[in-house]
């Protein structure tokens, strides 16, 4: 590789780092409590010592429900969710069925009898829903999202010329080698490099599935409009419906629709991301990986019968899977403690970086007159790094 190239490679990864180090060093940091965030919650919220030894009944959904409705009258009740883990059932309310779901409310019931367990929020939520919003959409929105999601693919630039650029070099000395007889800025690339290249999949991993996290937006749009929005046309006008049908005849009739699937979260007639006339009801998987993807059902909020079955199109899919393996959600907490590991790792090679790109101090030098073949080699490597031709 002659000089030249280098030059190219070298700009690539100067500029896509100072690009994206910023964010990334945000993302690193708000990125560990979220790995944790099941365990934080369960802190805050701990389950029910036999949690996951009973099922979601009929008659506690249904005395959910109306608890609800009897607390809040004037509300409609929005969403349902079964939280396998804690047995819980998790309602959000909000004034009409067509609010956005920031002036939703919580409330909490018993599994097993559909008693209220917690009007409000649980503690802690929101902060951690604060968190999620930063790293997700830096308080932004669909703007702050796709942003990120260009972040992010700066950031594979960076990996990718870093480890090119380190290539030639490499040959030369060996893998890891750290020069401490040398300058303190050699050592401080040496030590950029070694790290850096031990955490550089793990980082193309976390960074490519966060580039794919931040098109669920525009991708789950991209859904509705051509596969959903059709099916629902003819409802669209109507005003959303105050259902007949009891939210447990809507899951029952989705989970026979789809036989090994289990409901997650049903959706109440709405305009918003919904049918005005219909529950939808997502269904997950029983096995590990099945349990990320989930199945829509929209079900008659009169009838409580299947109108459709939404089949999710490869690319949401690929998202579903992506997901978890950004946290490190597949492999419990051994695996969420090397990605907490990994997450520390990089937050070492951005800051190194840093240092690297704006630090001070005097710049090493080299003689050519005294220069052998391997450290004029070296110094080419430095000035480099240093920005200079």
């Amino acid at each position: 590789m002659n000089n030249q190239v280098l030059r190219r490679w070298r700009w690539w990864h100067k500029w896509s780092s100072i690009v994206c180090t910023l964010f990334l060093l945000m993302l690193c940091v708000t990125g560990l409590p979220l790995i944790f965030s099941d365990e934080i919650s369960n802190f805050f919220d701990p389950p029910a010592s036999d949690a996951g030894a009973k099922l979601f009944g009929a008659t506690a959904l249904d005395a959910a429900v109306s608890g609800a409705h009897s607390a809040y009258p004037k509300e409609s009740v929005r969403l349902v969710y079964l939280d396998h883990d804690k047995q819980r059932i998790l309602l959000r309310l909000s004034p009409g069925p067509d609010d956005t779901f920031d002036h939703t409310h919580q409330m909490t019931f018993s599994a097993e009898s559909g008693v209220l367990l917690h009007d409000g929020d649980p503690p802690g939520d929101s902060v951690m829903d604060f968190i999620l919003r930063l790293h997700a959409e830096m308080l932004a929105g669909l703007p702050g999202e796709l942003f990120l999601g260009l972040m992010g693919v700066a950031f594979a630039v960076a990996i990718v010329s870093g480890v090119v650029l380190y290539a030639p070099f490499s040959r030369r000395m060996g893998f890891g080698e750290i020069r401490r007889k040398r300058s303190s800025r050699l050592r401080w690339l040496d030590m950029h490099n070694l790290i850096g290249l031990t955490s550089g999949c793990w980082a193309m991993i976390v960074g490519l599935t966060g580039v794919m996290n931040s098109l669920a937006t525009p991708l789950f749009g991209l859904w509705e409009m051509r596969d959903v929005a059709p099916i629902l046309g003819p409802y669209i006008h109507d005003p959303a419906l105050a259902p007949h049908a009891p939210v447990s005849v809507a899951i029952r009739a989705a989970e026979a629709a789809l036989p090994g699937m289990a409901t997650t979260f049903v959706t109440y007639p709405t305009h918003i991301s919904g049918s005005p006339d219909h529950y939808v009801v997502w269904t997950q998987g029983q096995s590990k990986l099945r349990s990320r993807m989930l199945t829509p059902v929209l079900v008659d909020s009169r009838t409580g019968t299947v109108a459709f079955v939404a089949a999710m199109p490869w690319y949401l899919r690929m998202l579903e899977i992506c997901r978890p393996l950004h946290f490190g959600d597949y492999g419990g907490l051994t695996l969420k403690w090397l990605w907490a590991l990994l997450d520390v790792v990089t937050i070492a090679v951005l800051g190194s970086g840093v240092y690297l790109l704006f630090g001070g101090g005097r710049k090493s030098r080299v003689v050519a007159g005294d220069a052998t073949a391997g450290e004029a080699a070296l110094a080419e490597e430095l000035l480099l790094v240093e920005g200079r031709t």
